[in-house]
């Protein structure tokens, strides 16, 4: 039926009924190259029974080169009166992947358009239809399935290219080492997939060690194992096998790959030491120092168990001087010192020194002792520090220990038997004296346990002892002494006076006592009081309250006055001491509240309700008072008469306007230096002088004497205009004057209108206290200004009112003069405070 000689088997299902003659006749006509999937006969011309055809799956072998290739050809055996057309549907065809199949629509052949990959599509199931010019179905579909056949086109393929193993040395043959795989993309139901595997090659590492086959394979399996005996770690390290697998049984394609195989070590060599005798030295009293090393060598792999060594001192060592560890690089073993030695004690020391593996031997190693060393140790002998017996050195004694009394003796030693020095190296009450040349320690005086230096009854002090050998190698040593608590203070009463009411029958009357005791418990309280005055005892008693008090108490209502009680107070000490103190009772009545008072305060408290201490506190407060005020009124007289005869005060006797007092004034002075320039005496006498300058004086010896001055103009002109003239008349007297400097220095003023913005001057009387003026800036405008703060500073203050009154003379508060500033040299202005 196909191109390629393949038969396609065509098994006809009938149904039923029978099949008559003409069955046979059509069967005869049907093309025996084709199939008939849709075929149908009727019978008697009566009725229809329908047949299917069975059609077994279409085989294609893959890879095939002659494409495209008809692969079956389909009809319907149904008689149609016109065109019958074929379509085909499914994977390969209409769906993915699309284009490998095709239907001649006409003639119905099927072909494979590109060769087939039987690893991609293992099979196509497909449905064949039968379809009239208009699309109709003339028959129902039909499945047909197409099976890619394989061929032997994939080479097998290691999982790995290089596979690794391991195996004990010594194994014997038949011992499984590893598994390799591989795997084949052809069909494995056929030969195509069956794998055969094989050792083609092995190399020893290192190289050359091992000439025989020591490793199998099953062909089959990939399992591979040892064939011969003699694998020995510390001969060869491993093997490097090659491998190969083939498809069709070992005949077909094939593969190649490596496989790795480690020999393990075992334990089967002990260590040995190497060599076996060593000798070493060691110092005195030093611990935790190295002395020496050890060797020992092992055949086994280094850096493993089977090779690690641990080493043991069996030995030499009973009092555990010496300890023994591993050098985890080198694996020798380190001897060092733990324990100081004691060349006065043992000069020398052997040591028998074990070697073993961490890891146990193996069976196969061979059956040898432990191996041993012998260490010989030398102590090496120094001077060493002396010793004391016990540290701290620990002593009980009383504390009322008699000085003199020895407290410990024989507290120290020398190993090497030097002659020792003894000292006191801390003793802060001094209580304690030491024998310099055989230790024995001494109280100096009675010891106190209430000495701030004693804590807990624990005295605690420090002992040197020095070898007198050359070096002076010194040890110290603490000395704690608890003192025993001893009854060595007498109890002392208090208090030692104190008031009594007189009415015996009052339930508050008596006089509490206790007692104090420097001495500790057991040996303080409880206090025990008594009277031993039977004379006393008729009129006083005293009751026990407590472990530390009682009360001493009148039997009888005694007169007012003072009293003397012997009272004998006792301690519980062992033994016990007694004290007598007399104690000054003072007898007197007593108020409501039960406390004594004097007959005054008596009366002043029921009648006036005020203690006669707050009476005379009130009435020196009233006198005090008073005195305030009749000073206060004497001080405002005295200020007044003094105004009234102008004394004191810098007021004018002319009525005239004050500007009367504005005087010209020179510049010519000697300068900020010039101590002259300002006498604050004509300022305080101004009608001796004449004119007075406002706030600047030249120097005396400038002027001529007893010269006439011009007259200057005293009043200005009511009309402010003319207030020009006014200036013009001023400087003209002052250029004819002869008591002034030169012209360059004439006073030169700025007229500047009426109605001033400078406001009044009177403000300089103002009533505010110059305390609340702070004038400190003064000081930092210039030299010019230095008399200024000079007069302002506070150790002038009188002197600066006395000129500020002169001003409030000598300027109106309606001028319109106003100062010129800044001052330039050669050039007089006005000049306000």
């Amino acid at each position: 039926m196909a191109s390629r000689g393949l038969a396609v088997l065509c098994v006809l299902v009938a149904g039923l009924g029978q099949v008559g003659s003409s069955d046979q006749a059509g069967r005869e006509d049907l093309n025996p190259a084709a199939l008939y999937p849709w075929r149908q006969r009727s019978s008697g011309g009566l009725s229809r029974v329908k047949r299917d055809w069975i059609i077994p799956p279409i085989r294609v072998l893959e890879n095939s080169k002659q494409v495209p290739e008809n692969l079956v050809q389909i009809k319907s055996d149904k008689i149609f009166t016109g065109e019958v057309i074929y379509k085909l549907e499914g994977p390969g065809v209409d769906q993915d992947p699309k284009n490998l199949f095709e239907i001649d629509d006409k003639t119905g052949w099927i072909r494979s358009m590109i060769p087939l990959d039987r690893e991609k599509y293992r099979s196509f199931t497909l449905k064949a239809f039968a379809l009239s010019p208009s699309g109709e179905r003339l028959e129902n579909p039909s499945t047909i399935e197409i099976v890619v056949l394989d061929q032997n086109d994939n080479r097998p393929n290691f999982s790995q290219k290089e596979f690794a193993g391991s195996v004990y040395e010594f194994s014997v043959p038949g011992t499984s080492v590893m598994s390799v795989t591989a795997t084949d993309a052809d069909d494995p139901t056929t030969d195509n997939a069956i794998l055969s595997y094989s050792i083609i090659g092995q190399e020893s590492i290192p190289l050359l060690r091992i000439n025989k086959t020591m490793f199998g394979i099953n062909n089959e399996t990939g399992a591979i194992y040892t064939r011969d005996v003699g694998l020995d770690w510390e001969v060869v390290k491993g093997f490097r096998l090659k491998l190969q697998v083939a498809d069709m049984s070992g005949m077909g394609l094939t593969s190649l790959a490596n496989a790795v195989i480690h020999v393990t070590d075992i334990n089967n060599n002990p260590p040995r030491f190497s060599p076996d005798q060593y000798t070493m030295s060691a110092v005195e009293n030093k611990i935790d120092f190295v002395i020496g090393w050890v060797n020992a060598t092992d055949n086994d792999e280094p850096g493993t168990g089977n090779w690690e060594t641990k080493y043991t001192i069996a030995k030499g060592n009973p009092s555990r001087n010496f300890a023994i560890r591993t050098d985890p690089v080198t694996n020798e073993g380190i001897l060092s010192v733990v324990k100081a030695l004691d060349y006065e004690s043992q000069e020398v020391y052997t040591l028998t020194l074990t070697v073993e593996n961490v890891n146990p031997l193996s069976i196969k190693a061979p059956k040898n002792p432990v191996s041993s060393a012998t260490v010989v140790v030398t102590v090496v002998n120094e001077n060493e520090a002396p010793r004391f017996i016990k540290d701290p050195i620990e002593i009980l004694v009383p504390e009322s220990v008699d000085p003199g009394t020895v407290l410990a003796s024989n507290i120290a030693y020398d190993p090497d038997n030097a002659k020792l020095k003894y000292d006191i190296l801390r003793d802060p009450e001094g209580w304690l004296i030491i024998n310099h040349e055989t230790g024995e320690i001494a109280a100096r005086k009675p010891f106190n346990v209430l000495s701030p230096h004693v804590k807990n009854n624990m005295y605690n002090a420090v002992i040197r002892v020095t070898d007198t050998d050359a070096g002076g190698i010194s040890t110290t040593a603490s000395l704690v002494i608890t003192l025993w608590e001893t009854n060595d203070f007498l109890p002392q009463l208090f208090p030692l006076m104190g008031t009594v009411c007189s009415e015996s029958g009052r339930k508050t009357s008596g006089l509490f006592l206790t007692a104090v005791d420097e001495d500790l418990p057991p040996h303080a309280e409880p206090f025990t009081f008594h009277l031993q005055d039977m004379n006393v005892s008729a009129n006083w008693t005293i009751i026990q309250v407590n472990e530390t008090h009682a009360v001493l108490q009148p039997l009888v209502e005694l007169e007012t006055g003072e009293y003397a009680v012997t009272v004998l107070v006792t301690d519980s000490g062992t033994p016990s001491l007694s004290a007598y103190a007399q104690v000054n009772v003072t007898v007197c009545p007593c108020g409501k509240d039960g406390e004594c008072k004097t007959e005054a305060a008596a009366i002043f408290g029921t009648r006036v309700g005020v203690s006669f201490i707050a009476l005379l506190v009130i009435m020196a407060s009233i006198a005090l008072l008073l005195l305030l005020l009749l000073l206060a009124v004497a001080v405002g007289n005295c200020r007044r008469h003094h105004m009234k005869k102008g004394e004191g005060l810098l007021v004018g006797d002319s009525d005239e306007d004050i500007r009367d007092n504005i005087l010209n004034y020179d510049e010519q002075g000697g300068g900020e230096e010039d101590e002259n320039a300002f006498n604050i005496d004509l300022l305080r006498n101004p009608t001796d002088v004449g004119p007075l300058p406002i706030s600047y004086y030249p120097p005396v010896s400038d002027y001529p004497d007893n010269l006439p001055s011009p007259s200057y103009p005293r009043k200005p002109p009511a009309d402010p205009t003319d207030i020009e003239d006014f200036i013009n008349d001023g400087l003209e007297a002052a250029d004819h004057d002869p008591n002034i400097p030169p012209y360059d220095t004439a006073l030169i003023y700025d007229y500047e209108g009426d109605g001033s913005l400078a406001g009044s001057l009177s403000s300089i009387a103002s009533a505010s206290s110059d305390g609340d003026q702070d004038y400190d800036y003064l000081n930092d405008w210039g030299p010019r200004f230095k008399k200024l703060a000079n007069m302002y500073d506070p150790q002038h203050t009188n002197e600066r009112r006395e000129i500020c009154t002169v001003v409030l003379q000598s300027v109106s508060p309606q001028s319109h003069l106003k100062p010129q500033w800044p001052y330039q040299s050669g050039v007089s202005s006005w000049r306000f405070l």
